[in-house]
This record gives structure tokens, C-alpha cells and sequence, in this order.
């Protein structure tokens, strides 16, 4: 917004008074008339109108010129001080010129709205007596209307207005005492603060009008705002109309004194101590240079002091200045307010209690500015005692007084904008433009599909009576000829109707095909042009029925790929999960491409398909699959975080904040996409914006943490009833860990897609995963360790999604937060990381660390196992297994495996089997019945073990040790044949050329379903002898 200060583009301000409302004079018959001023000056006088009291309205119709602002001071002016509207009383016969006029009442007008960019406003304001003889009879109102010939703000985006309100200090010194009548007081309050308004210039806010009240009760509130201005002012009028103090919430506040240990302080000194009020707004108009100013000085220095002060009382009277003799003003304090807040993007207003200390020469170069202050230094002076504070003796009272000061700072737009959710689609769609969804059929191919349908129909009954007609005899079973059954059997459907009922139902799929095949819908003039068609038609007809009829009989046509599928897609889902914690990389990527396939509108598997190519390394087909989801679902917000997070990777900080941002618009709950963008920010340096974003990520987890905290206690509750002494102690452990194992799907799907996750929906997709406790994919570990953070929980979904890259720098965030301290989530969060990494004697480390705090935890057994696993200590893998299973926790479907495989390379089947019955009965998988087949295998039990391999090879078929396996119990069995045959399907399985590349997988997918096809290539010494 610009001011014009081209006198010939001038706008014009127009007040016009419209009527007085039961207005009444002191006399009846006198005369009446409105003198509008401002700032001192006068605008003009209406028409004297009689006062007539039996006609209280009065139309006075009377209109003036306000002086329009030239400068950005004549701006803060007009804001600050209203028009003054004064109601006089003369004499019927008096002259015009008699200047004996008696003062009614006053009524304002505020002319902020014109500031706001209005062009007219009108309103009713009421007129207020200016002495007690006119409180009687005086109740009246104006009705009065502002317009203007054009905006005052040229360019409404580039100014700002903000508004000061100074309310109350608490707990001043105890010197402060208070005098019989405030007006003999022989001392004044002050408060002030420097502004910048231009470019080169700034404003003094000064709030001279602060008095000392007693201790005894809390201020009231709601109670009205005062104007800065009320010298000229009638009581009545020093208050803004309509605005109110409300009670707010001492832990929303913005300032210091907000944590829970303040709050009884707090409720103390407003109750008891005395305090000094100004309950005061003050407003100051910024051009664009003063609002570009303004920015750049908190980007600078976020924080500006607001001077306290008490001064003697020698300013003259009547006047808003104060002494500035520095030998006349004592108790010089500060309260620094913490402007950063207000270049949060969309951020508007800051209000809270900012603690006054002692007013220093080397914090403040010249009055009312500051430079290098920082938030240690601020902090260092609130704790200094008073030895140590040199000179101002009287200012150091503040810190043993303990004085804070409630301010309140807002501007009328914000000085980093909000980027729109529309704006931040926008963005999102030019990066990753959406995929349409695939065409659906033609109406042309709708209605050869119709006809084709109504065929198979009408076949269908036609087979049935030609069935009948031979059941009942009707048609000799031998020796009839196929002529003699079709006469038969037309004259059976034309004595049951079913023949013209056929009729009918293939009617309307023949209309469809001449409207929407043919392109027919006039009806025939020329019978050659209908003979024509009509043999077209019969053509068309015969055609489409062949075709019909083939599909139906024909054992060359290749059914649908969905007739084939006996695994679910939860199944699939499973099955690459726990390949890819085994290590087998390329058969989990082979699952998630079967996904892909059967599933190209559903991003959940294009997604987990992106965080294994994480594990592996391949950042480019990552970024593709992430790309891909969001491409098929916009608003998939754990792929919009990754998305996020590989741009990240890649140095592409531009497009990594815009799907950020997005995944914060679209799930503002999120921790993990408001901390993840906090870590962007702070990796480009820019620290108010990452600290904004950390605010938003603890407020959410606050939030989250007193949900589960609320609606959690009644189970645990219930459960304390139920049971007594340990056994009760272990039910609450058990369901904590549920709970923390349900909430792992919620590290990386949004609501929109948990329902991926449930497992009542497995339980009503596959027989295979009956148990609704189960959790639905097999997992490392999941629970967390001890009270989280915002960091620790970005660090489980980066893990969980293997982007150690930011996991690391997430966890080296959550130490510094620490003050160096390695709590018990830290040490198990960084293990996994280790041993993602490989890094096995470390993460074993680590773990040793957190099990002597935290000892009766499953996980953290379950992942050292796995540690001594990968480094080949079997006996001490077991042990630790042993301790996992230990607790009343639903172990890793890894644990099981493991655990069978170490019994297995032991020769301890009997344990062995034990293990991976539990196994078949909580995760079962193809590996899960492998192992226990192998287990009968080594005892001898030949027949269980065949089952147990037959029920592996149901769920995948194209493993090589299973079909060898198989080969043996056929051989050991004595059917040479079978065996022959089970060693062709090992040997074809098994001598596949080498893996499947994955980008090429992946860009080129089959047809066909990929768990008939793929292989695990596996040694099978075996079926070599």
C-alpha cells in the first residue's frame, strides 16, 4: 500500500452526519448542530436544526472534507485519533455568530476501516454527555457514513498496519506503593517502543497513561481497550468500542513466563501484588519500505525491547510527553519481546508476559533500538543479581521483583504469507503431474459387451432345458440325431415361453448395438437403404454371437488374471515384507511389482516398493516409485514426506519444501512432515522457519501424546482389576507393546489409506492371516523405547522407510536436543540404524547400553539377536531369541525363523519344530512352512514334512529347496516317477538366468501374474546327487 501524493489524484474523504436519534435539548425549542473536528482541527459545523421533543430525530444531512494523509505519520494519525463529532445547543434567536453554545454530548468516529482499504463504511455511534447535567435526558446516537473517492492504499500488499497493546505489569517493585487518588500520584508510568514506518524513518509508540493499582483481586476481563489519544475525549469515549481483554490460556501465550512451573507464580502476583495498567492499543501505519524494514530488522534481531519506565511527575499536564531529563527517570527496565514469531508464515499476532530486567547502554546504542541481542543474552540478564548489574540501581528491583509486562503486537497482514493449499497443489502437479485414470470402454465397446453377456446368458438357460429335456427323457441319451434335439427343444422353449422371454432380453442389448455400433437412430424412408442395413445388422449379429459363443467354449482363451490369483494382495504384501527383512531383496521386489500390476490405482505398494529401493540404495527408482504414488494420489502423504525427503538427498531443497509443505496442508497432525521441514529449514539456515516448524511439530505431538494418555488409561484400568501382582504388571506390558506394534502402520500411511493396514481386513481377505491381533506385516521391531520426541519419531518412519541418510542427522538433532544425553529411545533407535547399515558390532553396542536401563524389553532382545545372527554367534542369537519370547509380547515373525533356523543348523528338531509351529500359526508364509518341513524332514517324519513343503509350494512355487525337497521325499518314498518330475520343476526354477533387474522390472512389468513366473535362487546340493 502506497499512499498518493499526487495532490491532483488526491482521494476524497467525505464524512456525512445523516440524523441524531432521540436526541433532546435542555429547553425545548432550542436549536442544535454537529462540529465535526480532528487532530485539533476543525472540519466544519452543521445547519442548526430545532430540537423538537416530540420529533427526537433529527436529520442533519450535514457533510465535511476530511483532510486526506499525506505521509505515513498522517496515516498513524488518522488511525490513532478519531473524528470528533461534538453536539451543541443554542438559543432559538440566537445569531450564527453567538459563540454562547452549550455542549450537548460527543460521539467519535474511527477511521481504521478506510486504513483497511474500504472505499464506505458506515455506522450508529453513540453520543456520550459532557457533563452530569446532560447524563438525564441525553441517550442519543448518530447515524454517520464515511466514503471515499478511491483507496488510500494503492498497493495493499506491500504496507501494514500494526497495532501495540500494552496491558499490565505485574509484580513491580515494592517501593511502588499506592496514593490516595491516582491524579496526586508524583509519578508516571511509561512504556515505549520504536517502529519502523518507512524506509529510513521510525515511530515512537510512547504509552504515558499507566497507573499503579493496588493488589487484592485479578484485573477484570473481559474490560475495553483505551485510545492512545483522550485529552480531548470525554470519559466515556476513552474506550474503543466493541474491543475487550479476554481471558486466555496462560500455555498458548507467546512470551517467557508460559510453562507449567509459572503458572502458580503468575496466579500470585495477579491476584495479590500491585500492578500498573495502560490497557492501551496504539496503532502505526508502515509503507512498503517500513514493512520490508521491519522484516529485515527481526530477521536481524528478533528481539526488540519494550522500555519500562517510572518518571517525576514534571511533565506539564495535559501533554504525551515525558521528562527525558535522564536524572529524572528512575526504574529503567526492558521487557525484550520476541519478534521472530511474527515471520512464522501466516503468522499475525503475538501476545505474552516478557519479563522486565534492568535497561543496559551496551544492549541499547541509542533509545528504544537494539542490536546483537540474543536470546542467551536476554536470558543472562533476567539472572544476573543485583551486584553484578552495573549502575541503575533502581532497575534492579525488577529482577528481585520479578516484574513481567504483557504485551500484545499484531499485524493487519502477515510478513510471510501462507502459502494456499490450492498454491501448494499447484506446485505438487507441476512437479508430479496427476495420472488420469485408465479410459474406460467406448460406448460402442459397452454395448458389444452388453451382447456378448446377454449371449453367455441366454446360453446358459438353453443349456439348462436342453438338460432337462434329457433328464425327463424327452431326448433319447443315444441314437438321436442333433437335428432331431434341436426341434425338440425349440418346441420346448416356444410351449414354456422361455423362447420369446429370450426374445426380449436380447432386444435391448441389439438396440444398444445399432445406436451405439452401427450409428443408427433415424428411422428408414427407403426400403433398399433398410434391406441393406438389415443384412449388416444380421452379420454384425452372427459375428459377435461366434465370438460370444468361443469365449465361452473355446479352451484357447486366456481367462482373466484375476481368475488366477490364489494370494491375496494383504497376502503379497506380507510376503515381500518378510523377504526384504530377510535379505532377500529380489524376490520382495518381484512381490511389489505383482503388486503394482494387480493394484495401478493404489499407491500404498508403490510406496513400500520406493522404501525398498531405499534399503538398496537406488535413489533414482526410488524417487520414480515415490513419484508414481503421488502421481496416482496427490494427497498420498507419507509419499509426498519421502518425496520430500529423496529431493532432499539429492540437493533439491526447492522441491523438497514444496511437498513438505504439502504433506503439512494435507495432514496437519503430521510430526514427522513438520519435523522433516524443520530440518529442511535449518539445513538452509534459516532458523525462525525451522524453529516454527519444530513449534508445530511438539505442539501436534503434545496433542497426540494427551489422546492416547486420555482414552488409553480405562483399558489399563480394566486390566488392573482383572489381575493381581506380576501377572498384572505383564498384561499392561503386553498391551502397551499391541499398541505400540498397531500404531507402526501410522509411521507411514495417512488416514486415508490405513485401512491397507487393518487386520480385520486381512482376516476377510485371506484364510491365511486369521488372527485379527497378528499384526499384518512382519517387522523388525516396532515399539518405541521410552518418551519419544519429535525427532525420535521422524526417526522410526525414516527407518521404517530406510532413508538412513535423514534418520542419521534426524537422531544427531535428537542428541543435541538432549544435551548430549543418550536416553534408552535414542540408543535402540540408533542400534537399528547401525544394523540396517551393517554395522552389527555397534548396534550390539548400543543395545547393551539401553538393556541395562530398560532390561524386560522384547524388541531390543529380538534385534540383538538378530545382531548376533548376522555376525554368525548362534548360541548367543539363541539366547537372546530365548529372552524375546520370554515376555508376554507378540515376538517378529524374524524372530521364529531364526530361531528355527538356528535349531535346524543345531540338528535340534524336535525344538525346531516346536518353533516353527508356533511360526505357521502367527505368520504364515511360505518360509514359515519351509522350515517346519524341514524340521519332520530331519526326524524322519516324512509324511508331515510332505504337507508341510506341499502347503509351502501353495504359496509360492517357484522356490527351488521346496520342489528339492519334495524330490527327496518322493525318492526316500519310492515313486521314482513323481520324483522325476518334482527334479525337472527344481531344476527349471533353479537354473533361471541370475535376478531380475529392477529398474527394468519395474518400467517394463509382464501381463501375467509374477509369483507364477519369479524365482528365489536358491543351492539345492540336493537334487545335484
Amino acid at each position: 500500500m502506497e499512499a498518493a501524493d499526487n495532490a491532483e489524484e488526491m482521494t476524497v474523504i467525505t464524512l456525512t452526519v445523516i440524523r441524531a436519534n432521540n436526541l433532546h435539548g435542555k429547553k425545548a425549542g432550542h436549536m442544535g448542530f454537529v462540529k465535526a473536528e480532528i487532530n485539533g482541527t476543525v472540519l466544519g459545523e452543521s445547519e442548526r436544526k430545532r430540537l423538537d421533543p416530540a420529533e427526537p430525530t433529527v436529520e442533519f444531512n450535514f457533510s465535511c472534507i476530511v483532510p486526506c494523509p499525506e505521509s505515513t505519520q498522517d496515516f498513524t494519525v488518522m488511525a490513532n485519533k478519531p473524528i470528533i463529532l461534538t453536539i451543541l445547543e443554542v438559543a432559538a434567536k440566537a445569531r450564527k455568530s453567538d459563540t454562547k453554545a452549550a455542549v450537548l454530548g460527543q460521539a467519535v468516529v474511527d477511521l481504521v476501516p478506510a486504513l483497511q482499504g474500504q472505499c464506505s463504511f458506515s455506522s450508529t455511534v453513540t453520543v456520550y454527555p459532557v457533563s452530569s447535567s446532560t447524563k438525564e435526558f441525553l441517550h442519543a446516537t448518530l447515524d454517520v457514513s464515511v466514503n471515499l473517492s478511491a483507496s488510500l492504499l494503492a498497493e495493499a500488499e506491500n504496507s501494514n498496519m500494526m497495532t501495540v497493546v500494552i496491558e499490565t505489569a505485574f509484580s513491580v517493585p515494592e517501593t511502588w506503593t499506592v496514593q490516595a487518588s491516582a491524579n496526586t500520584s508524583p509519578f508516571a508510568y511509561t512504556a515505549a517502543l520504536e517502529i519502523p514506518t518507512t524506509a529510513q524513518d521510525d515511530e515512537l509508540m510512547v504509552f504515558s497513561k499507566g497507573y499503579l493499582k493496588p493488589g487484592g483481586q485479578k484485573e477484570e476481563k473481559p474490560r475495553q481497550k483505551k485510545r492512545p489519544y483522550i485529552v480531548p475525549l470525554v470519559p466515556e469515549n476513552h474506550f474503543f468500542p466493541g474491543l475487550f481483554f479476554h481471558e486466555e490460556p496462560i500455555e498458548l501465550e507467546d512470551g517467557e513466563l508460559t510453562g507449567p512451573e509459572h503458572t502458580q507464580f503468575r496466579n500470585d502476583v495477579e491476584t495479590a501484588k500491585n500492578r500498573v495498567s495502560w490497557d492501551t492499543e496504539m496503532c502505526c501505519f508502515m509503507d512498503a519500505g517500513g514493512n520490508a524494514r521491519l522484516r529485515q530488522r527481526i530477521t536481524e534481531n528478533r528481539h526488540w525491547p519494550v522500555e519500562v519506565m517510572r518518571t517525576a511527575s514534571s511533565a506539564r499536564k495535559g501533554k504525551q510527553t515525558v521528562d527525558e531529563h535522564p536524572s529524572e527517570t528512575s526504574f529503567h527496565g526492558c521487557a525484550y519481546v520476541d519478534m521472530g514469531r511474527l515471520l512464522y508464515p501466516g503468522v499475525t499476532r503475538i501476545r505474552g508476559a516478557y519479563s522486565v530486567v534492568p535497561c543496559f547502554e551496551n544492549y541499547l546504542t541509542r533509545a528504544y533500538s537494539v542490536e546483537n541481542t540474543t536470546t542467551t543474552q536476554v536470558k543472562s540478564c533476567q539472572t544476573k543479581n543485583k551486584a553484578d548489574v552495573p549502575g541503575n540501581a533502581d532497575a534492579n528491583m525488577y529482577l528481585e521483583a520479578r516484574t513481567y509486562l504483557i504485551v500484545e503486537i499484531s499485524l493487519e497482514q502477515p510478513l510471510i504469507p501462507k502459502t494456499s493449499p490450492e498454491e501448494l497443489s499447484r506446485r505438487v502437479r507441476a512437479l508430479i503431474p496427476p495420472r488420469p485414470p485408465p479410459a474406460g470402454p467406448s460406448r460402442s465397446e459397452r454395448a458389444i459387451f452388453d451382447f456378448h453377456k446377454q449371449v453367455a446368458s441366454v446360453v446358459a438357460h438353453v443349456s439348462d432345458q436342453f438338460k432337462e429335456l434329457i433328464a425327463a427323457g424327452c431326448i433319447p441319451s443315444e441314437d438321436f440325431s442333433w437335428e432331431q434335439a434341436r426341434v425338440q427343444l425349440l418346441g420346448s422353449l416356444n410351449d414354456t415361453g422361455r423362447y420369446f422371454a429370450f426374445k426380449e432380453q436380447m432386444k435391448h442389448a441389439v438396440v444398444r448395438l445399432v445406436r451405439d455400433q452401427m450409428q443408427r437412430t433415424e428411422p428408414f424412408t427407403d426400403s433398399l437403404e433398410l434391406q441393406a442395413f438389415v443384412r449388416k445388422l444380421y452379420v454384425l449379429l452372427v459375428d459377435e454371437m461366434h465370438v460370444a459363443l468361443n469365449k465361452i467354449y473355446s479352451d484357447s482363451i486366456v481367462r482373466d488374471a484375476d481368475d488366477d490369483h490364489h494370494l491375496s494382495c494383504p497376502q503379497l504384501r506380507y510376503f515381500a515384507r518378510e523377504a526384504q527383512l530377510t535379505g532377500d531383496y529380489e524376490q520382495a521386489a518381484l512381490y511389489y511389482q505383482e503388486l503394482v500390476v494387480r493394484c495401478p490405482r493404489e499407491p500404498v505398494y508403490k510406496f513400500a516398493w520406493g522404501g525398498l529401493c531405499m534399503l538398496l540404495g537406488d535413489y533414482l527408482l526410488a524417487k520414480e516409485c515415490f513419484n508414481n504414488a503421488v502421481s496416482v494420489q496427490q494427497e498420498h502423504c507419507p509419499s509426498l514426506i519421502m518425496c520430500g525427503v529423496v529431493e532432499a538427498t539429492f540437493e533439491r531443497y526447492t522441491e523438497a519444501k514444496t511437498f513438505l509443505e504439502q504433506a503439512t496442508s494435507i495432514d496437519p497432525c503430521s510430526v514427522v512432515a513438520w519435523t522433516l521441514l524443520g530440518l529442511l529449514h535449518e539445513s538452509q539456515n534459516d532458523s525462525i522457519l525451522a524453529e516454527w516448524a519444530f513449534n508445530e511439530a511438539r505442539r501436534q505431538l503434545c496433542l497426540n501424546q494427551d489422546y492416547i494418555q486420555r482414552y488409553g488409561d480405562d483399558d489399563e484400568v480394566e486390566e488392573e482389576e482383572e489381575e493381581d501382582g506380576e501377572e498384572e504388571n505383564k498384561s499392561k506390558e503386553e498391551k502397551d507393546t499391541l499398541d505400540d506394534e498397531d500404531s507402526e502402520s501410522e509411521l507411514y500411511q495417512s488416514t486415508d489409506t490405513i485401512h491397507h493396514l487393518d487386520p480385520k481386513i486381512l482376516e476377510s481377505e485371506t484364510e491365511s492371516l486369521k488372527d485379527p491381533s497378528v499384526r499384518p506385516y512382519p517387522t523388525m521391531t516396532v515399539s518405541t523405547k521410552g518418551p519419544t520426541s519429535i525427532y525420535i519419531e521422524t526417526v522410526r518412519f525414516l527407518l521404517h522407510n530406510n532413508a538412513l541418510k535423514m534418520a542419521e542427522h534426524a537422531l544427531s538433532q535428537e542428541l543435541l536436543s538432549s544435551n548430549g544425553r543418550r536416553s534408552v529411545s535414542y540408543l535402540y533407535n540408533l542400534a537399528q540404524l547401525q544394523f540396517l547399515k551393517a554395522e552389527y558390532d555397534s548396534a550390539a553396542e548400543n543395545l547393551s547400553q539401553a538393556l541395562s536401563h530398560k532390561e524386560r524389553d522384547a524388541d531390543m532382545w529380538a534385534l540383538m539377536g538378530h545382531c548376533y545372527y548376522q555376525r554368525g554367534a548362534l548360541n548367543d542369537a539363541r539366547e537372546c531369541y530365548d529372552r524375546s519370547l520370554s515376555f508376554l509380547q507378540n515376538p517378529s515373525n524374524l524372530v521364529f525363523l531364526r530361531m528355527g533356523s538356528i535349531y535346524l543348523q543345531q540338528e535340534s528338531y524336535e525344538l525346531a519344530k516346536m518353533v516353527y509351529l508356533k511360526a505357521c500359526e502367527q505368520f504364515p508364509s511360505s518360509l514359515t512352512w519351509l522350515g517346519l518341513g524341514t524340521a519332520y524332514f530331519g526326524s524322519k517324519e516324512l509324511e508331515i514334512a510332505e504337507e508341510a513343503f506341499t502347503e509351502a509350494n501353495h504359496l509360492n512355487n517357484q522356490n527351488p529347496e521346496v520342489w528339492g525337497y519334495l524330490t527327496l521325499i518322493c525318492l526316500k518314498t519310492g515313486r521314482q516317477e513323481e520324483a522325476e518330475h518334482f527334479y525337472k520343476y527344481a531344476k527349471r526354477v533353479s537354473d533361471l538366468s541370475g535376478r531380475v533387474n529392477l529398474l527394468n522390472l519395474y518400467r517394463n512389468p509382464p501381463t501375467v501374474n509374477l509369483h507364477i513366473r519369479t524365482v528365489d535362487v536358491f543351492v539345492i546340493p540336493y537334487c545335484n546327487t
